[in-house]
């Protein structure tokens, strides 16, 4: 079974749903007030609080709480403001950035949803995920696992769940002023890969269904189905969207009319209603009108508060659970709070403490790594990480192509570059010479494509784009 992104419960990674419930005419108002979503936000945000070590810290070896900036963020709580006995030295968001920074995190046999889900954390927390520190840049880590074998897939394509939080990170997790920091060719990627692994039920699972009918004739699974149908969401894909509106109607056909729960295999709970409602609410779908109101008057929003403790905060697993779990807290806080899986940070209340952080400027001398695509505009399009060692505070186009031509990961994403020295403009890459108004061009960071030149300036942390095109 695919491996899951590390903080949920070994049974919730087992494909959900047993049994409809169809739904009559539905009432028209919402049931839990604004006000009750406060007073759930408040308590779940205390809560969260109360799980941070003396050290400040959340993530640590193994299964941790870092999820909990996501739902923090989701909460309006800056992680830079969360302090273990109000010790701002300690604070939770520079005790996470120098845990990322480490050079032995986050394993000796890392996997890509590990640097998938510090991305999305790292965002929601504050650091710019691309420059965590001078070494560490969270976009170029998920861009070696690109699978040049099958375009589209990050990671092994049989645990497709590597490629829906590939596109959750990169899609959600955008850069300080809010653009989007991948190229369109990359989002067309993962979309593509994402359809085609739509069961016919609506819905997905953790494991590769492209393909395979038995696979795509497979029930789905609720916590999946919410986190790609929110993959879609931030990849650009409309609500409106057919793929989307089918997601949502699977949803719709497991919930549970006396409780606005969905029915996940092993009974309504938290973490499945959680992840299905911040799906819906990445896509921009009310989890508490329309057809997500029951015949019987419950939401999906109702059953979580009904499963947070009063005053405590915390969220049980399952409704005869008689105590909290973290991660059933984070799950249903982020999903009570508005929140798909990440969150742009909010601004700290702490005096002087910025919205965001980063490195700045390369090190010289110090290795680290950039994001590159290269789209030769004929559908060939490349993702790679370029390892280099920077001789200034920053560096060239010229630099990174030249890097890329033997030091990337997946190999072959630069085979050739002309010319291959000098500041000059880029006249072929990879064999294709610029035609016409069809030239070679450079985006950084998702700013507008204009003529690739060797002397191009590129800084720390920036996520390249180049493309052959009018």
């Amino acid at each position: 079974m695919p491996r899951p992104l590390s903080f949920r419960s070994p049974a919730l990674t087992a494909a959900a749903a047993l049994g409809a419930f169809a739904l009559t005419a539905l009432p028209a108002a919402a049931t839990s007030s604004p006000s009750q979503i406060a007073t759930s936000k408040t308590n779940g945000v205390s809560y969260l609080k109360s799980l941070q070590a003396a050290d400040g810290s959340y993530a640590g070896s193994g299964l941790s709480n870092e999820w909990a900036f996501s739902a923090l963020a989701a909460a309006g709580t800056a992680a830079v403001d969360v302090t273990p006995g109000g010790d701002t030295s300690k604070n939770a968001r520079t005790v996470y950035r120098t845990l990322l920074s480490t050079a032995s995190w986050p394993s000796s046999s890392p996997v890509v949803t590990d640097y998938e889900r510090a991305m999305l954390n790292a965002y929601a927390a504050g650091i710019d995920p691309a420059r965590v520190s001078a070494s560490r840049n969270l976009v170029a880590d998920i861009y070696g696992y690109w699978q040049t074998a099958e375009p589209g897939y990050f990671g092994p394509s049989a645990n497709f769940n590597g490629t829906v939080f590939a596109a959750l990170a990169l899609g959600g997790a955008k850069t300080q002023s809010g653009q989007a920091r991948i190229p369109q060719a990359l989002r067309d990627a993962l979309i593509t890969r994402i359809r085609a692994n739509q069961h016919n039920d609506g819905g997905w699972n953790y494991g590769k269904a492209e393909g395979s009918p038995s696979q795509l004739s497979a029930t789905s699974d609720i916590d999946m189905t919410g986190a790609t149908m929110a993959a879609l969401c931030v990849s650009g894909v409309p609500n409106t969207d057919t793929d989307v509106v089918q997601a949502k109607a699977f949803l719709k056909s497991k919930l549970l009319a006396s409780s606005g729960a969905f029915n996940a295999m092993f009974g309504a709970n938290t973490d499945s209603n959680g992840w299905a409602v911040s799906g819906l609410n990445a896509c921009g779908i009310n989890a508490q009108t329309g057809d997500f109101l029951t015949s019987m008057g419950r939401t999906p929003v109702d059953f979580l508060i009904a499963q947070q403790f009063k005053p405590g905060g915390g969220f049980k697993y399952l409704p005869s659970d008689t105590s909290p779990t973290a991660y059933s807290s984070i799950d249903g806080l982020r999903a009570v709070a508005g929140g798909g899986f990440t969150a742009a940070p909010p601004v700290p209340v702490t005096p002087g403490a910025p919205q965001w952080v980063g490195q700045g400027s390369f090190t010289s001398g110090t290795a680290t790594k950039l994001a590159l695509t290269v789209d030769d505009g004929a559908g060939n399009l490349k993702v790679c990480s370029v390892a280099l060692t920077p001789t200034g505070t920053s560096t060239t186009l010229g630099a990174v192509l030249d890097a890329a031509t033997g030091a990337a990961t997946p190999a072959g994403c630069v085979t050739g570059v002309t010319p291959s020295s000098g500041t000059g403009t880029v006249t072929a890459l990879n064999g294709k010479a610029n035609s016409g108004s069809n030239t070679w061009k450079v985006s950084i960071d998702g700013s507008a494509f204009a003529s690739a030149a060797r002397n191009t300036v590129v800084g720390m942390g920036d996520t390249i784009a180049v493309r052959w095109g009018a």
